[in-house]
């Protein structure tokens, strides 16, 4: 495990990581204890989704953990906060502040990263490839994780919409080991998981097993 590594504080060295597991943890009691798992377990992509408001101290502390590991930090929804928080970037969905001014949020984020969350071919095309870094798409099968999601895409769906951008995409969306070769064969840089691992009754194993799978499916 590394510790103490350096902060990656460009733009380019940030978007090196883009790729493999993307562990999406809620603001809970045990966030702390989730991160560490995902973190020993290989994950190098660390979502901080805190739908109730971020706290600052878990904020900091994720920050300190993922830093250690060289990982990155992504705060969900809130770009204010990730910037007050020294975060690696900011994921924003159509619905969230700054998701419709991507050219004016690009010169506040400065060399932190920007992902949008996209599931149909015009959200693709509006978001463009110039001022963000990556995409979400999903939903890719059904899933309770996101009480908001569209209806499946399916991989047929997924691998449509991948082909119409040019960034590193997150598939996301009811993902599990069985399902991750497929997910990674459709051209998907990244696997967004939520359940499969906060769900799970040893998490630090079910994302050991991810990760494994990730790169067996490569």
């Amino acid at each position: 495990m590394a510790t103490h590594a350096p902060a990656r504080v460009t733009r380019a060295a940030r978007a090196e990581l883009l790729h493999g597991i993307y562990a999406i943890l809620n603001d809970e009691m045990q966030t702390l204890d989730l991160a560490r798992a995902v973190l020993d377990a290989g994950v190098r992509i660390v979502q901080y989704r805190a739908k109730n408001g971020v706290r600052p101290e878990c904020a900091r502390a994720l920050r300190a953990l993922t830093r250690e590991r060289d990982a990155l930090l992504i705060l969900n929804d809130d770009w204010r906060a990730a910037l007050a928080h020294d975060c690696d970037g900011v994921h924003l969905g159509p619905d969230d502040d700054g998701f419709a001014a991507v050219a004016q949020l690009r010169g506040l984020m400065q060399e932190r990263l920007i992902g949008l969350s996209c599931g149909t071919a015009d959200e693709i095309r509006d978001a463009g490839d110039s001022d963000i870094d990556y995409l979400g798409i999903g939903p890719v099968f059904e899933t309770s994780s996101k009480s908001d999601a569209g209806p499946p895409l399916g991989i047929d769906g997924l691998r449509t919409l991948v082909r119409r951008t040019s960034l590193p995409v997150a598939a996301i969306g009811g993902i599990t080991i069985a399902r991750l070769e497929e997910i990674r064969h459709s051209g998907v840089a990244m696997a967004a998981v939520i359940s499969a691992v906060t769900s799970a009754v040893q998490p630090g194993t079910a994302t050991q097993q991810l990760v494994s799978g990730w790169s067996a499916a490569g």
